[in-house]
Order: C-alpha cells, then structure tokens, then sequence
C-alpha cells in the first residue's frame, strides 16, 4: 500500500490557504468587473425594442427589466439613425481621423519623452517633470474648457484672436481640429508617458552595458535596446486604443467648444457620440442610444480582435491574448 506524505499533503495545504487569501483580494475587484460590465450587457436588448422613457407607473408595479420586455419588438429600426442619416459620414470621419491621430501622436510623443526622462541624471527634476506632465490627467475637460476660454475668449482672453486673422473664434470651425488634437495630447500623454516609463525601468541594465562596451552611441542604446524591450507595452497599447477608434471621449468634444458646438463648428468637432446625446436631448429615445453605442462596441470588438490576430502572425509574443 503506498504511504502518503505528510510533508506533501502540508503543502497542498498551504498553497490551498494562499489561494483562498489571494482569491479573497481579488475578490472586491471581480464583484466591481461583474456588477458594472457584465451585468448592465443586459440592457443591450433595449436597441431593438421601442423603448424610449420608462413608464413609472409600470415599473413600480413590474420593475424596470420587466418594463424593457413589455416594450415592442422593433428589430433593427433603431440602428437607422446611424445609417440612415445624412451626417453619419461626416461624424464616423471625425471619430476615426481625431482617433488614429491621438493614437500615433500618443505613441510618438509618449515614448520619446519617457525615453528623455531616463536619460535625466537628477532624480528630482526627473520626479518633478514626470509630475507636471502626469498632473492635466486629473482635470476635467470641464475645467480645461474654461482654461481655453480664459486664453482666448474674443472678448476677455489673454490672447487676442484677431492677431491671428480669426474673430469670432468660437464661430470658426478651421482652427478647431488643431485645438481638440493639441488638448488631447497635453492631457493625456503624462499618463501614456509613465506607462512607458514602468516598461524602461524594467529593463535589465546589463544590455545598455554590454552595448556601451561594444560601443553603440546612447542613440544606438535607444534603437537596440530601449525600444526593442518596449515593443511589448507598445503593441498592447495600441491594441487596446485601436478598440475604441469608434469612440470619442465625450467630455473632450461636448465641452471644449462649449456646449458641443454649433454652425460651422459642428463640421470639425461633431463624433458620434456627441452626436447621438444632441439627438437624445430632443427625441429622448434610449432605445436608439443604446443601438449606436452598441454598433460602437460591436466595431470595437472587431478591431481589437483584427489587430491582434496581425501581431500574433507577426509576433506572438506581443500579442494580447
């Protein structure tokens, strides 16, 4: 008969106490993912029912989800505002050209400074730049709105638009793309920056000691090194924003041109997602919200899986999943 060992069975044991803790840590988390992504998927059959405001009268007696079911079946009506509107073509190139501009600039920028913010020898300027930068990602586009306005209001801004030929500057849809694409680079690449920063300071010194001894210039570090090892992180990244190309940030567009824009403005600042809420405020139809966010997603999903099957033929390595 074989004899069991104790020592074994103490281990099993152990690691069943340090799976239990770990799971228990990880718990919280799983409740948050589960109770604030999975769960609110249900109201994706809203897209294909008319269903525009709840009716309270039956709520109270039923509930909302039996509110949703009791609405009628409309099949895919919902998703003709997308496609059977004039201006959908106009708001998909907005969202996407905006996108893959942040996207390449995000990159371009965010890995060349967090390259020069190793090469800086003095840890408090290094600590103190990477704190300036990361700092507008805390403020709300709300706030960065009023900013702009302060700046170059045509009547009380510091700097005066006519020095530039423009008037009535909040009128003029020409400088605007410049505005939306400068804003969305100064508050966002601090945070890019310090991702990319994490993957530098993980590489392992012994290859920029083993290239400065074969004598490759702090240039040549970069190329052969620094972004080798960072091809990763990079790769991930851009995955990850490729899955919302078809999404804007809201409060960026909403705000900025106050009150999401209008005339001549619209044509450079209008995306899909502003323009579904303007058309929300005036039909109130949660039924044809719920649609175009869901044809976002669905595209979304698209992409990512699209761009990742291309990075695992090229490297599977770098892919994400």
């Amino acid at each position: 008969m074989e004899e069991r060992n104790p020592n074994s069975l103490l281990n099993k044991i152990k690691n069943s106490k340090t799976t239990f803790a770990l799971t228990l840590m990880v718990l919280p988390g799983l409740i948050w993912l589960v109770m604030l992504r999975y769960v609110p998927m249900f109201g994706i059959v809203m897209a294909f029912k008319n269903y525009k405001l709840p009716d309270l009268t039956y709520v109270r007696d039923h509930g909302y989800i039996a509110d949703i079911f009791a609405r009628d079946w409309i099949g895919f009506q919902n998703f003709q505002l997308l496609f059977g509107n004039p201006m959908t073509s106009k708001m998909i190139r907005n969202t996407i050209a905006y996108n893959a501009t942040f996207i390449v600039l995000g990159i371009l920028i965010s890995v060349s400074f967090a390259i020069i913010l190793t090469e800086i020898s003095k840890k408090f300027f290094s600590r103190l730049y990477q704190t300036l930068m990361f700092f507008p990602y805390f403020i709300s586009w709300v706030v960065v709105s009023y900013f702009l306005m302060a700046l170059i209001s045509t009547k009380h801004g510091l700097l005066d638009p006519s020095w530039f030929g423009i008037r009535d500057f909040y009128q003029q849809s020409e400088p605007w793309p410049f505005i939306i694409i400068f804003s969305n680079v100064w508050k966002m690449t601090g945070y890019s920056t310090i991702l990319y920063l994490a993957a530098i300071t993980g590489i392992d010194a012994t290859q920029y000691e083993a290239a400065s001894i074969d004598g490759a210039s702090k240039w040549q570090q970069v190329l052969h090194v620094t972004l080798p090892n960072m091809r990763t992180i990079i790769i991930i990244l851009f995955i990850m924003n490729i899955g919302r190309i078809f999404n804007a940030d809201f409060g960026q567009f909403w705000s900025l041109p106050i009150d999401g824009g209008g005339g001549g403005v619209s044509n450079a600042v209008e995306v899909i997602d502003t323009f579904v809420y303007r058309l929300l405020r005036t039909s109130v139809n949660l039924g044809q919200s719920t649609a175009v966010s869901f044809f976002q997603n669905c595209i979304g999903f698209i992409c990512i899986i699209t761009a990742n099957t291309i990075v695992r033929k090229v490297d599977n390595d770098s892919a994400l999943f």
